[in-house]
């Protein structure tokens, strides 16, 4: 907590300009991709076979869905097994994405508040 604290008040000192801070934010940003925001779960599940031996012993099937927001709205998307650890990394770099604009948001607001000091 030492150590972050002393990072944060070192930055917050920092004088930027907000092109400074977009410069950091492009070169921070363009790592995260691919990125996505949601949630991927295993589900189980019984077919839609009327014959299916799994099923009748009890067995459920298991499939990833990827759960977003779509203007509003709850979707769910299916997730080939072959390509949930894509979609796992997408959602890393995401949540990753989602810090940098919070300490964009910041450091962007610092630097104006800054120019603004200054040019008066």
């Amino acid at each position: 907590m030492c150590v972050l604290w002393h990072i944060y008040t070192h930055v917050s000192r920092k004088r930027e300009s907000p092109s400074d801070v977009e410069r950091w934010f492009r070169t921070q940003a363009a790592a995260l991709w691919p990125a996505a925001l949601g949630s991927l779960s295993l589900r189980k599940s019984p077919c839609i076979r009327e014959q299916c031996e799994a099923c009748a012993r009890g067995d459920q099937h298991a499939s990833h869905v990827l759960y977003l927001r779509v203007k509003g709205r709850r979707i769910g998307l299916y997730i080939p097994e072959n390509l949930v650890p894509q979609i796992e990394r997408s959602l890393e770099n995401g949540r990753a994405l989602q810090e940098l604009l919070y300490e964009v948001g910041r450091r962007y607001t610092n630097a104006i508040k800054q120019e603004r000091r200054s040019t008066r």
